[in-house]
């Protein structure tokens, strides 16, 4: 699949407006230190994310964007992965500032302080529908979302803007995908449970995430075609042998490992059901050192 074909499927993004950034509170946490910031990402869309900073930097520094998980669980986002709520083992942004890296967690629209509709997804479906009835999708608002994201960081001076790298767990693994395929200042990405592409999603069982519905995206290709677009950047898909986000891991990376010729594609495959375990976690940690450190 061409990428302008792509971009004529997921149809317009959003208009990029000043940042106004500002620092809400910095919390002292040991080995970093936690700032809550805002900034704009669209008008009238202004929101809230984590940047964590070790204190322990000297010089331009590596960041990562650590994208959170769905869950069906719309009132965590950025607090779940910083380890201020939720499940430990999503406490990434806040395991890789103890490794040195800055880290940046903001919400994705509809979680946490994004989601209007407290207790349920309908925001979420809101968010999908009414740009759908407009010819528009809330991928492109997504992807979006997450290059203002990427926008802030080279603001901040402790970062190396040439080093910024993506992780996630299964939205924020698809996401990991997605993001570095439109936005090449992301050198590398970790995809953790999150790969499945749409021929194996359309069963019950499974289903197409509301971020991801492209009207017509599969008469062109599927997720595989997404990931050669990630190359000259560098990809790890983490997957298990018994998860339904995981779902035709191999496949996918036997159809796009001959397009990356400067980056990396590495795959492995764990036993185990939709989880980010400590030993995932260190392999991944280490693919982003390999390239960032």
């Amino acid at each position: 699949m061409k990428k302008q074909k792509l971009l004529e499927l997921i149809g317009p993004f959003p208009k990029k407006v000043a940042l106004e950034a500002v620092v809400l509170e910095s919390v002292d946490c040991g080995a970093y230190t936690r700032e809550k910031i805002a900034y704009n990402v669209e008008q009238d869309d202004r929101i809230i994310a984590y940047i964590l900073i070790p204190k322990n930097i000297t010089g331009k520094t590596p960041a990562v964007f650590c994208h959170h998980q769905h869950d069906q669980n719309f009132d965590l986002g950025k607090s779940e992965v910083v380890g201020l709520s939720g499940d430990p083992d999503q406490a990434y942004a806040a395991e890789l500032a103890e490794r040195g890296y800055i880290t940046f967690a903001p919400d994705a629209i509809a979680f946490e302080d994004r989601n209007w509709s407290k207790g349920s997804g309908a925001a979420e479906y809101f968010e999908l529908a009414t740009r759908l009835v407009n010819g528009k999708t809330l991928l492109a608002k997504v992807l979006h979302d997450v290059s203002v994201g990427i926008n802030y960081l080279e603001t901040r001076p402790e970062i190396d803007k040439d080093r910024i790298g993506f992780i996630g767990h299964s939205y924020g693994g698809r996401m990991a995908i997605w993001a570095p395929a439109f936005d090449k200042r992301i050198k590398v990405s970790v995809s953790n449970c999150g790969c499945v592409n749409y021929k194996n999603s359309l069963t019950r069982e499974a289903g197409i995430q509301m971020e991801f519905c492209v009207p017509a995206i599969m008469q062109h290709g599927d997720i595989e075609d997404i990931v050669k677009l990630i190359e000259p950047s560098s990809l790890f898909i983490s997957a298990t042998d018994d998860d339904k986000w995981s779902k035709g891991a191999l496949e996918i990376y036997n159809y796009a490992k001959p397009a990356f010729k400067k980056g990396a594609l590495k795959l492995k495959i764990r036993p185990g059901k939709h989880l980010f375990t400590p030993e995932m976690r260190e392999e991944a940690y280490a693919f982003l050192d390999k390239f960032l450190k």
